[in-house]
């Protein structure tokens, strides 16, 4: 498709949306005085109508809905969550923890996944004006020589959890291929920012050697771990969740490549239907916002799916299901107080979300009230003005307890009064580097500019899709039969 088709069919896109908003009065500012009816809410079918515009990989997903109030908050938001990966580091390996206290304290355990968000924070916050330059660099260079040098790794792999201070193995934990995908989406973002100097030749080294194929099992999908004392998991990345940065990592290497035909051989499912809007699910809303902090798939689309698209029904999905169902049991849910995704919970840490896969199937049991920011946070680049009205009115509601050094608590309850006392890096990172593509797409804009980005697109199928491609309320190009089986 030419520049001459992507332009028409973008502006079509943003007519629609103007005639969708037309039809839906404004209320005046001083309706209640006037006694002017409130407008109806939209649909979760009629929002998503309206989201074909923010799909537009020509302006920035906020570039309409952003205004200066917006800004301010999102300055804040971004440049407290940088300020975690700094204050925490450990300043001998760089490594950068799982959690600290929210108000300050680091913790003793590093988290590869947390030092790949790092990294690109730490990039945000150059870019921001935020972190001098040269202290970007030398934090990053710092950790990068770390783990080269000294993190324990299998072909090129690195264990989940380290010791902040020795880089050890900790936890006993696994050689884990989804953490090191994050770990790696880091690196390259941080060897882009600072092309052609000696931290982009240590990038370099640390991403060409992992051994991308030897995680493949004989069904062709990828093994979830491996542990020096039991072997490869009998989990696999088989169905939809978020293993597509993993593979899309992994096609595009140049020493070590993925076979295309890994992409092909994941499940795209469960297909759920929910509010009218059909999509692959995974119910906490990180799996949908993960490999899309860095990979930018709007606009386009495999022989399966358009997977933006897919992450922005989710959103919506979840949005609506909790005003639909979770308010009912839980009166502090509403269409500006909603999100779920994995997070600490007050009896321990969980992966929870929503809507369940099964519709015959009622809620997770274990939903208390609670709130997830990073879950709305996560989703700033797919849906603006929702995630903006929710995390705002968080703040300014639940903010003494709730918004503290770094930003928001990984997670608190308005039902009962509880908040997490600690932040956690793998939440903090998607929404400090969403916030900020959401408003600029830097981070976009910083990955994708890197040749192993646009292999693993090209390797993947992936292309734009026109006009006749356009589906509101599906995310899905094949039938539930095809999408299940990867191909």
């Amino acid at each position: 498709m030419g520049l001459k088709d992507a332009t028409f069919r973008w502006v079509a896109a943003a007519a629609f949306v103007a005639a969708v908003i037309a039809r839906v009065p404004l209320v005046p500012a001083d309706a209640e005085q006037t006694n002017t009816p409130a407008a109806p809410a939209l649909s979760a079918v009629q929002l998503a109508a309206g989201d074909q515009a923010i799909e537009n990989p020509a302006f920035p997903p906020g570039k309409s809905t952003i205004t200066p109030k917006d800004e301010k908050f999102l300055d804040d938001l971004e440049s407290r969550g940088i300020q975690f990966y700094i204050d925490s580091a450990d300043p001998m390996t760089g490594l950068m923890p799982d959690r600290a206290k929210a108000n300050g304290g680091a913790g003793k355990i590093a988290s590869i996944a947390s030092v790949g968000f790092g990294l690109t924070a730490l990039c945000v916050g150059e870019y921001r004006g935020w972190v001098a330059h040269q202290e970007a660099y030398d934090r990053s260079v710092r950790v990068l020589r770390f783990l080269r040098d000294h993190g324990p790794q299998e072909h090129g792999y690195f264990y989940h959890f380290l010791n902040m201070h020795t880089g050890e193995r900790a936890w006993n934990s696994e050689v884990s291929d989804i953490d090191t995908a994050l770990l790696m989406a880091g690196v390259l973002t941080v060897r882009q920012h600072f092309a052609g100097t000696e931290l982009a030749k240590l990038a370099d080294e640390l991403y060409e050697r992992v051994d991308w194929p030897w995680m493949i099992s004989p069904d062709g999908t990828l093994s979830m771990g491996w542990s020096p004392e039991n072997g490869f998991h009998g989990s696999r990345w088989r169905s939809f969740n978020e293993g597509p940065l993993l593979y899309l990592l992994g096609l595009g290497s140049r020493s070590h490549p993925l076979p295309p035909a890994a992409w092909r051989a994941w499940h795209r499912e469960p297909v759920v239907t929910y509010a009218g809007l059909t999509y692959m699910q995974c119910p906490p809303l990180f799996t949908h916002q993960y490999p899309q902090v860095w990979f930018d798939l709007r606009g386009l689309r495999d022989d399966y799916a358009d997977y933006f698209r897919n992450s922005q029904l989710a959103t919506l999905s979840q949005r609506q299901w909790s005003i639909d169902d979770l308010s009912a049991q839980f009166p502090t849910y509403g269409p500006n107080l909603w999100g779920l995704t994995a997070s600490d919970t007050e009896g321990g840490y969980t992966a929870w979300g929503g809507p369940p896969t099964d519709r015959t199937r009622k809620a997770d049991s274990k939903i208390d009230g609670s709130i997830t920011p990073a879950a709305a946070a996560g989703s700033l680049a797919f849906e603006p003005r929702l995630c903006l009205d929710d995390l705002e009115n968080m703040r300014a509601q639940y903010g003494v307890k709730g918004f503290l050094k770094y930003g928001f608590v990984d997670a608190f309850n308005p039902a009962n009064g509880w908040y997490d006392t600690d932040a956690l890096g793998i939440d903090i990172g998607p929404s400090v580097l969403m916030a900020e593509n959401c408003r600029s797409g830097f981070v976009w804009q910083t990955f994708m500019s890197s040749p192993e980005a646009r292999a693993a697109l090209t390797a993947a199928g992936l292309r734009l899709y026109d006009s006749s491609d356009a589906r509101p309320t599906t995310s899905l190009y094949t039938s539930n039969e095809t999408a299940g089986s990867g191909g």
